[in-house]
This record gives structure tokens, C-alpha cells and sequence, in this order.
């Protein structure tokens, strides 16, 4: 990277210290601004479109080898870089049902019906994302069909809390 940047290894290791602060810098700079808030005037339609967006994105081998290269060097700045982003652009959509004074469900719970099982087919799997399967992951979080998120289940809570 040094030499195709025209500089000393030292130059690049003296701006970023490490390869991991290297990806996570790249990341930050790629996963910002490169999926669109949609704003289809329902929950639903704006998850639906943005779980199926992100899904197109985590397809090109660009962006899904920048993703396993900045998890693969395992600390907290790469895993910060990939969701951090994408937290904000969920947080946008879920604030504005609230303010169209609709029930939502929060955003811990949307990022691990939506963005978990994205990112983890992207990058262990070889199952494809499909505009289907990522609508499938939208009727799941909404599950009462009005866009309004059902109450956890209080039994598969206190399981988890033992």
C-alpha cells in the first residue's frame, strides 16, 4: 500500500500504527454515506428498501472483502467501523416512525433482526442475500403486520438472564 501511495512503510505505519487502525479508517470512510435512508413513508417500506440496499452492497466483492479484512483483525475499531454507520442509519429511520407517531421497535432490536443476519450470511456463509430474504428479515422484526414490533417474549428473556 505504501508504495502504490508513493511513500515509506514507516509513513503509513507512523499515520495509523497498525494494520487494524489501517481497515478501520478505510471502513469508516467506505460504509459512510454509501447506503441511502429510504423514506417510503412507512416503517416497513423503509426497512424492507434499506435491508434489501445493504444486502446489494455486502454483494460486491469490494465491500464484502473490506468487511472480513476489518472483523478479521479483531478489534473493537474495525467492529465499530462496520456497524457504527449503520446503527445511525437505522437509529434515522426508527426516529422517524416515532415521529410519525407510529410504535417502534428499539434500535438493539432492529440491528440484531436486520443487520446480524446481513452481515453474518455476507461473511460466513456462501447463502446469497437476496431482496427476498432481506424482506423476510423486515416481516420477522415486524411481526404484527402495522409496522409496530411485538413485546419480547418474556419466558426466552429470563432464559437468556440465568
Amino acid at each position: 500500500m505504501a508504495s502504490r501511495a508513493g511513500v515509506h512503510a514507516t509513513t503509513v505505519y507512523r499515520r495509523w500504527g497498525s494494520i487494524a487502525e489501517l481497515l478501520a479508517d478505510v471502513a469508516t470512510s467506505r460504509f459512510s454515506g454509501d447506503i441511502v435512508v429510504p423514506d417510503t413513508g412507512t416503517l416497513r417500506g423503509d426497512l424492507e428498501r434499506y435491508a434489501s440496499d445493504l444486502a446489494k452492497d455486502l454483494c460486491d466483492p469490494d465491500t464484502l472483502a473490506l468487511v472480513r479484512a476489518t472483523i478479521g483483525t479483531g478489534g473493537e475499531q474495525g467492529a465499530a467501523a462496520c456497524r457504527g454507520e449503520r446503527e445511525q442509519q437505522l437509529e434515522a429511520i426508527l426516529e422517524r416512525e416515532q415521529a410519525r407517531g407510529r410504535e417502534r421497535p428499539t434500535l438493539e432490536r432492529t440491528t440484531d433482526a436486520i443487520l446480524a443476519p446481513l452481515y453474518y450470511r455476507a461473511v460466513f456463509t456462501n447463502e446469497p442475500l437476496t431482496s427476498g430474504w432481506a424482506y423476510d428479515l423486515v416481516s420477522h422484526l415486524l411481526s404484527d403486520g402495522n409496522g409496530a414490533a411485538t413485546a419480547p417474549d418474556s419466558a426466552s428473556d429470563s432464559l437468556l438472564a440465568d
